[in-house]
């Protein structure tokens, strides 16, 4: 099993979209979709959540190495995304400020 490394980032997300851990942990071990992340080398899992009425989806992006596999970042999204769509504008902004540190 793999050592789970979670970023500043991912951490500030997850207080932001009020994901525990654990949660995150659920989509690692069983995402309903995975595609490739915008960053290089990553991935990103995808899994369903809501109600009929309300459903969302839970998202984590992942960079795995040989002995550990590091959570980039984790949101909400509400609705649901077509398989290949692009991520929305706002998670991409923040994905490129995230960056400049």
């Amino acid at each position: 099993m793999k050592t789970l490394l979670w970023t500043n980032h991912s951490q500030a997300k997850m207080r932001q979209y009020r994901l525990s851990e654990a949660r995150v942990k659920r989509v690692l071990g069983f995402p309903s979709r995975i595609e490739g992340g915008i960053a290089d080398k990553t991935l990103a899992l995808m899994q369903k959540a809501g109600t009929s009425k309300n459903p969302y989806e839970i998202w984590a992006m992942v960079q795995d190495t040989p002995k550990q596999r590091k959570i980039i970042s984790a949101w909400r999204y509400p609705g649901e995304t077509k398989p290949g769509e692009p991520l929305p504008k706002e998670i991409l902004k923040e994905f490129k400020e995230a960056s400049r540190f």
